[in-house]
């Protein structure tokens, strides 16, 4: 069978969305796999699937999968082409959408000049909520790494994130510390890792090593959890903005027990159909 899907991306992190809704197919995570291969498929970071909700309090069902077929709990710039990928096929007219995702429930506000806000919920900072092996909750931890200690904080934004502070991103050891701490065995379900540059108390720049995908233009939930820990260890001041290699993202965050919220751009690049 013929599957339609639209090609979409935030800040250069990009997906490929199936609408489940009105067409059915069972995708797996062997379709993930094949299709995100950007030599021989269609190439993404994340696949995003539209389905109808479990739950009779939100609008929709959100599944994203990585680009080596692993299914995920959260996207936060997937969050943002989601809501413009169901108004645009017009399967809500709703302008504020709250979504089930693995993660957690979510809420998105699509403004008027086309900019999503996410409302991401509030972040865990609990280690067992991440999960993140360690005794206690601290606003940042040790860990060894290949022979040497770095001071990282550790979070979940719906999945697990931990962010090094660094003098530069350019110069950062992205490809080197990323892969390492992603598998590393205090994180039982491997993690994102971001490298944050503070450049004021209102701007940084930031690099994330996503898990599952390798280093991508923009990551929504990353951009979060800097902006979370950047905060709670008073280097940065909400609201702030986040320069990643894609592009900008505002957030904004009052402190624990308080959601996250995500302004950025969605945009449609094409449509197709690929055969299951």
């Amino acid at each position: 069978m013929l599957l339609r899907f639209t090609k979409m991306h935030g800040l250069g992190n990009d997906f490929m969305v199936i609408d489940l809704i009105s067409q059915h197919a069972h995708i797996q995570p062997k379709h993930a796999k094949q299709w995100g291969d950007r030599h021989t498929g269609i190439g993404f970071d994340q696949l995003l699937l539209v389905e109808a909700p479990t739950n009779p309090d939100v609008d929709f069902r959100y599944r994203i999968f990585n680009s080596d077929g692993s299914e995920v709990e959260q996207c936060g710039n997937g969050a943002r082409c989601f809501a413009r990928f169901v108004l645009d096929k017009r399967l809500t007219l709703k302008k504020k959408i709250r979504v089930e995702t693995k993660g957690g429930i979510i809420e998105l506000n699509v403004r008027p000049d086309g900019q999503v806000i996410v409302d991401m919920g509030p972040p865990r900072l609990a280690p067992q909520q991440v999960p993140f092996q360690a005794d206690g909750e601290a606003l940042s931890y040790p860990v060894e790494v290949n022979g040497q200690t770095v001071e990282l904080a550790a979070l979940s934004m719906g999945n697990p994130h931990a962010v090094l502070r660094v003098d530069d991103v350019q110069t950062a050891p992205v490809h080197e510390l990323g892969p390492q701490l992603e598998h590393h065995p205090r994180f039982p379900q491997r993690v994102n890792v971001g490298f944050l540059q503070v450049i004021d108390r209102r701007n940084a720049r930031l690099r994330v090593w996503e898990r599952g995908a390798g280093e991508t233009q923009a990551c929504g939930t990353g951009a979060c959890a800097a902006a979370v820990a950047a905060i709670r260890q008073g280097w940065m001041d909400s609201p702030l903005q986040l320069e990643l290699p894609g592009g900008k993202l505002a957030i904004e965050w009052a402190g624990p027990g308080h959601p996250v919220m995500m302004t950025g751009p969605a945009v449609r690049v094409y449509e197709g159909q690929v055969r299951l």
